[in-house]
C-alpha cells in the first residue's frame, strides 16, 4: 500500500503561479506512472499531466506550455509547476500513482484562480 500526500494548493490571481508537490509514503520502484488529475465543481476528474519512471511526459492540451511536471525518484515525489494560471484551472488537484493495475490517489488539494 502507498499513501500519497499533496501540498501547495491555494488561491491565486489569474496569471499567477503555484507549485504542487506530492510525496509517496514509500520507495516507488521502476515501471510506474505518477501524475496529476483535477476535478472542477460539477465536472468529471480529468488528467492534467503524467510522467513515467523513464521521464516520458504527457500533458492535457489545456495546460501545455503552462504546466510542468517533474519527479524526484530519490525522494519519491512528483511536482507540478503551474504558471499563467486561468480561472478555468480551478479545482481539486489529485496526485496519482499507477503501478501495473493498481491505482493510488492522494486526498486532493484545492487550487482556486480568481479573475
Amino acid at each position: 500500500q502507498v499513501q500519497l500526500v499533496e501540498s501547495g494548493g491555494g488561491l491565486v490571481q489569474a496569471g499567477g503561479s503555484l507549485r504542487l508537490s506530492c510525496s509517496a509514503s514509500r520507495r516507488i520502484f521502476a515501471g510506474n506512472i505518477m501524475g496529476w488529475y483535477r476535478q472542477a465543481p460539477g465536472k468529471q476528474r480529468e488528467l492534467v499531466a503524467t510522467i513515467t519512471t523513464d521521464g516520458t511526459l504527457n500533458y492535457a492540451d489545456s495546460v501545455k506550455g503552462r504546466f510542468t511536471i517533474s519527479r524526484d525518484g530519490a525522494k519519491n515525489t512528483v511536482s507540478l509547476q503551474m504558471s499563467s494560471l486561468k480561472p478555468e484551472d480551478t479545482g481539486v488537484y489529485y496526485c496519482n500513482l499507477r503501478i501495473a493495475s493498481s491505482m493510488y490517489w492522494g486526498q486532493g488539494t484545492q487550487v482556486s484562480v480568481s479573475s
